[in-house]
């Protein structure tokens, strides 16, 4: 799959500004919580497992590359564990997409903000321990080394990260001290977009 189909399959759409830079409100988590449960998924590769998130209909799952072999990694999706190929991994960007078998998912709503991220209020939910829920939590994304925000969030790398309208606009890449580390989609577009040819 070549970064251009990627780009067109993840169906980014290009926006000028956010649409709300306040604090996510009750309603925006619960919102989140409901996409959550139907999209992100768990990718199995040989040596690690982790959450992944459904991003296009027809089965391609974003991830961290840390979940992926070079060409294999399994998807666990209503309650089985899927074959799944590699389309995508990006050492660089610390990110893989999968594809499971062809079929019908619940992919998310996805946002590209090209402004960045920097001081926005993103909602990452955090897995639940011991037979306790997982919870929605807010967090403000700061940014780090391009093109990477860093944001207060204990979540594991492939969690996907939503503004306050249930939108991915990003995934995360990296724990680190107190919190993580995330890619914007909009630096994923960047990145993986063919350059433009000129006549």
């Amino acid at each position: 799959m070549t970064p251009r189909l990627l780009v067109l399959i993840l169906g980014f759409s290009l926006s000028a500004h956010a649409s709300s830079t306040g604090r996510p409100t009750r309603a925006d988590m619960q919102r989140v919580m409901e996409l959550h449960a139907r999209s992100v998924v768990r990718v199995h590769g040989p040596r690690r497992a982790g959450p992944g998130v459904i991003v296009g209909s027809q089965g391609q799952v974003l991830t961290s590359v840390e979940h992926v072999s070079l060409e294999a990694a399994e998807v666990e999706f209503g309650g089985q564990r899927l074959a799944g190929a590699v389309v995508l991994a990006h050492a660089a960007l610390k990110i893989a997409v999968v594809a499971a078998p062809r079929g019908s998912y619940p992919s998310v709503p996805v946002k590209v903000l090209p402004e960045g991220l920097d001081g926005q209020w993103l909602i990452g939910v955090v897995a639940g321990r011991r037979k306790q829920d997982a919870r929605p939590f807010t967090a403000v994304a700061r940014q780090a080394s391009a093109p990477f925000v860093d944001l207060d969030l204990p979540l594991a790398p492939g969690s996907p990260l939503f503004d306050s309208e249930g939108r991915l606009v990003a995934v995360v890449v990296q724990l680190r001290p107190g919190g993580c580390r995330a890619l914007p989609l909009a630096s994923i577009q960047r990145q993986l977009a063919p350059p433009a040819v000129t006549p």
